[in-house]
């Protein structure tokens, strides 16, 4: 894993570039999932939006790498990173620490880096809806902790507390969000395609000219499904020397669902089997819309000179949305700043993802049964099943055409997505969210009951049976967290210690001491 590590953290194809270059990849755990050193792994995950999870199996590693020319060394040159290995996907905060603490340590080495992790140590952990200060040499970095309750598309709360901190804090509007209208800047005009292909986790190759390049534009392509999660893999940054190397290259089965970023033109050669492939060149921002690139049959990649380009055979379901380039054009030639036109465009794939994505919570929700089916002495019922056919007749009176101007063929864009491992991961997210509901429905349900007149005429072995199911509930209640009030809990709790205190002395004993 240090091994993958190292060679992830330089850019693996001649890179002319002097000076600074930041980056980031994403690497599989090896040896299966560990315990966290974090003890509130828990709470976390349950508070922050599904995309800012902490992910169990997978590091986010943040690299600020130098190359400056050095005559003293053996090859010419002064090469070196600094690389900050998180599960936490904050690519905002992390490179803004990087720029901050690698030119200071690449002069003072080791020291520096022990004093910045000290103050690191200190820091508070992340909780969702919470502004913090994170000191760091002399700097203290604000950051508000995005919250699952937020709404999404909302500009980020003001930071308001200020609290005069000396040294003025340098604020930092999001932790995750990139410049989306930088990234997209040569794919602009095929937006739409590229949320298609994100939506139904194809498995697409960006060949860019910099690990720099290949990293932003593969964390935007996966960022633009929010606020659903992008549940396939995918590589910011992927070397020849990565342990999948070969998994990924091999043609006798289907590529993996994953976006991958390259830099390497040897990739162009071993992937050239992949249904999708993205290829461009370096970022440049103009006072003009940039140049954009063309879609092009997979046939034309050529090996090694392949010009820019999307290489697929892929046909939209949806149709493009002019009014969207025209609205960006606009900006263009009004010289909108970057983040106004990365507004807009984050907008629109929100607005895009909400008409798809909101019928299928709407025949989610009418799964599940009503209230008054539950009642306390028998198990709560369960979840109806999941009927594709039955969700495609709901359509016609509340499909996505309620929410989006856009036309096309949805039906056939929904029914690609059921196959999809982003539709797998929506549906056991939700299914799980709506058994953990029952569950507190039914906790709230025997609290509400008469357990005196229950009691009357059952036999001893039922009651203990029933103490026995009612402390497996709460026990449950407590580990997952469910959505159930405090006092709920403890009132079936009283019940408990009500129902043993009926029970012969002897009963009694065991059921205290089990």
């Amino acid at each position: 894993q240090k091994t993958s590590i190292c060679y992830l953290s330089f850019p693996d194809s001649y890179s002319g570039g002097l000076g600074d270059t930041q980056f980031s990849f994403r690497l599989r755990q090896a040896g299966g999932p560990r315990s966290s050193p974090f003890q509130d792994d828990g709470r976390y995950n349950r508070e922050a939006p599904v995309t800012l999870q902490r992910e169990a199996a997978h590091y986010f590693g943040y690299v600020y790498f130098r190359q400056v020319k050095d005559s003293s060394m053996r090859r010419g040159y002064f090469q070196k990173s600094l690389v900050l290995v998180s599960r936490l996907p904050y690519v905002n905060l992390f490179q803004c620490l990087l720029q901050l603490i690698a030119p200071e340590y690449f002069d003072k080495l080791e020291p520096c880096l022990e004093a910045v992790c000290n103050e690191i140590d200190q820091w508070p952990p992340p909780v969702p809806g919470q502004t913090l200060n994170l000191p760091v040499m002399g700097v203290v970095i604000q950051v508000r902790i995005p919250s699952r309750v937020d709404k999404p598309g909302s500009s980020p709360v003001k930071q308001c507390n200020q609290e005069n901190l000396l040294p003025a804090p340098l604020v930092l509007p999001s932790v995750h969000e990139l410049d989306l209208f930088r990234c997209f800047q040569p794919v602009l005009i095929h937006i739409q395609m590229l949320w298609e292909l994100m939506l139904l986790g194809e498995p697409m190759v960006v060949m860019a000219p910099s690990p720099t390049v290949s990293s932003e534009l593969v964390l935007a392509l996966t960022s633009c499904l929010a606020p659903l999660r992008y549940c396939c893999d995918f590589r910011p940054y992927f070397t020849i020397h990565d342990s999948e190397f070969k998994e990924y290259t091999t043609r006798t089965q289907a590529p993996p669902n994953i976006v991958v970023g390259v830099t390497n033109p040897f990739f162009i050669k071993t992937l050239q089997h992949w249904p999708h492939i993205l290829r461009v060149g370096e970022l440049r921002m103009s006072g003009d819309l940039p140049k954009q690139v063309k879609v092009k049959k997979l046939a034309k990649l050529k090996t090694l000179d392949t010009k820019p380009g999307i290489y697929t055979s892929y046909k939209t379901f949806l149709h493009k949305d002019k009014t969207l380039i025209k609205r960006l054009l606009k900006g263009i030639q009004r010289k909108r700043p970057s983040e106004v036109q990365s507004a807009l465009l984050r907008r629109h794939l929100l607005e895009l993802t909400q008409s798809f994505i909101i019928p299928l919570e709407h025949y989610m929700a009418s799964l599940m049964p009503l209230q008054r089916a539950i009642t306390p002495w028998k198990n709560p019922p369960q979840i109806r099943p999941f009927c594709q056919e039955d969700f495609m007749k709901s359509l016609e009176h509340a499909g996505p055409q309620l929410t989006c101007v856009l036309k096309g063929d949805w039906l056939g864009l929904y029914r690609r997505f059921f196959k999809s491992p982003n539709f797998d991961g929506w549906f056991r997210q939700r299914h799980r969210e709506m058994t953990q509901k029952l569950e507190a429905l039914h906790l709230e349900a025997i609290c509400e009951a008469d357990i005196v007149a229950w009691m009357k005429d059952k036999s001893e072995v039922e009651i203990v049976d029933l103490v026995l199911k009612l402390r497996e509930k709460l026990v449950r209640a407590r580990c997952q967290h469910l959505p159930v009030k405090e006092e709920t809990l403890q009132r079936v709790s009283l019940y408990i210690d009500t129902i043993i205190g009926s029970l012969p002395e002897d009963l009694q004993a065991v059921l205290h001491h089990p």
